[in-house]
Protein backbone atom coordinates (compact mmCIF):
# COMPACT_ATOMS: atom_id res chain seq x y z
CA UNK A 1 0.00 0.00 0.00
CA UNK A 2 1.06 3.57 -0.86
CA UNK A 3 1.39 6.31 2.04
CA UNK A 4 0.18 6.11 5.63
CA UNK A 5 -2.74 3.29 6.83
CA UNK A 6 -3.30 6.00 9.51
CA UNK A 7 -4.17 8.69 8.43
CA UNK A 8 -5.28 10.86 11.84
CA UNK A 9 -6.69 9.38 15.27
CA UNK A 10 -10.49 11.01 15.95
CA UNK A 11 -10.18 13.02 19.40
CA UNK A 12 -13.43 14.26 20.01
CA UNK A 13 -15.71 14.64 23.28
CA UNK A 14 -17.78 11.75 22.78
CA UNK A 15 -14.85 9.34 22.12
CA UNK A 16 -12.64 10.41 25.01
CA UNK A 17 -15.38 10.19 27.31
CA UNK A 18 -16.54 6.16 26.07
CA UNK A 19 -13.90 4.63 24.84
CA UNK A 20 -10.29 5.89 26.68
CA UNK A 21 -11.08 4.53 29.73
CA UNK A 22 -11.71 1.26 28.38
CA UNK A 23 -8.46 1.72 26.61
CA UNK A 24 -10.02 1.89 23.34
CA UNK A 25 -8.76 4.64 20.76
CA UNK A 26 -10.48 5.59 17.15
CA UNK A 27 -8.20 6.54 14.32
CA UNK A 28 -9.19 7.96 10.97
CA UNK A 29 -7.83 4.29 8.13
CA UNK A 30 -7.36 4.15 4.30
CA UNK A 31 -10.42 2.57 3.10
CA UNK A 32 -8.20 -0.32 1.82
CA UNK A 33 -6.49 -1.34 5.14
CA UNK A 34 -7.77 -4.29 6.80
CA UNK A 35 -7.59 -5.02 10.36
CA UNK A 36 -4.16 -6.66 10.49
CA UNK A 37 -2.23 -3.87 8.11
CA UNK A 38 -4.21 -1.51 10.88
CA UNK A 39 -2.91 -2.98 13.95
CA UNK A 40 0.36 -3.58 12.78
CA UNK A 41 0.92 0.28 11.79
CA UNK A 42 -0.72 1.33 15.77
CA UNK A 43 1.76 -0.64 17.79
CA UNK A 44 4.47 0.53 15.26
CA UNK A 45 3.63 4.45 15.75
CA UNK A 46 2.49 4.43 18.65
CA UNK A 47 4.54 1.15 20.56
CA UNK A 48 1.79 -0.48 22.88
CA UNK A 49 0.40 -3.98 21.99
CA UNK A 50 -3.21 -4.24 20.56
CA UNK A 51 -5.75 -6.84 21.27
CA UNK A 52 -8.36 -5.88 19.15
CA UNK A 53 -9.33 -3.92 16.06
CA UNK A 54 -13.11 -3.02 14.44
CA UNK A 55 -13.72 -1.10 11.84
CA UNK A 56 -16.53 0.70 10.21
CA UNK A 57 -17.22 1.81 6.55
CA UNK A 58 -19.15 5.29 6.03
CA UNK A 59 -20.66 6.27 3.43
CA UNK A 60 -20.59 9.92 2.14
CA UNK A 61 -23.78 11.43 2.56
CA UNK A 62 -25.48 13.13 -0.22
CA UNK A 63 -25.77 17.28 -0.18
CA UNK A 64 -27.76 19.73 -2.40
CA UNK A 65 -27.64 23.47 -2.72
CA UNK A 66 -30.10 25.31 -3.88
CA UNK A 67 -28.17 28.41 -5.88
CA UNK A 68 -29.36 31.06 -8.08
CA UNK A 69 -28.32 29.23 -10.89
CA UNK A 70 -29.93 25.88 -10.56
CA UNK A 71 -29.45 22.99 -7.81
CA UNK A 72 -25.79 22.06 -7.11
CA UNK A 73 -25.53 18.15 -6.08
CA UNK A 74 -22.85 16.14 -4.77
CA UNK A 75 -21.96 14.02 -2.16
CA UNK A 76 -19.34 13.55 0.85
CA UNK A 77 -16.34 11.81 0.42
CA UNK A 78 -16.11 7.89 1.60
CA UNK A 79 -14.39 7.16 4.93
CA UNK A 80 -13.09 4.19 7.57
CA UNK A 81 -12.95 4.12 10.88
CA UNK A 82 -11.43 2.37 12.95
CA UNK A 83 -11.68 1.16 17.03
CA UNK A 84 -8.60 -0.29 18.22
CA UNK A 85 -8.56 -1.90 22.06
CA UNK A 86 -4.59 -1.49 22.98
CA UNK A 87 -4.00 -4.34 26.09
CA UNK A 88 -4.82 -3.84 29.39
CA UNK A 89 -2.57 -1.30 31.60
CA UNK A 90 -1.10 0.77 28.36
CA UNK A 91 -1.92 3.82 26.47
CA UNK A 92 -2.00 5.97 23.89
CA UNK A 93 -1.38 9.85 25.08
CA UNK A 94 -1.99 11.61 21.35
CA UNK A 95 -0.30 15.26 23.09
CA UNK A 96 2.77 14.08 24.62
CA UNK A 97 4.31 16.17 21.81
CA UNK A 98 2.96 19.07 22.17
Amino acid sequence: MKGSIVIKPIVSEKYTDTLEGLGKYSFLVDKNANKIEIKNEVEKIYGVTVDRVNTMNYFGKAKRRFTKTGILSGRTASYKKAIVQVAQGEEIDFFKNI
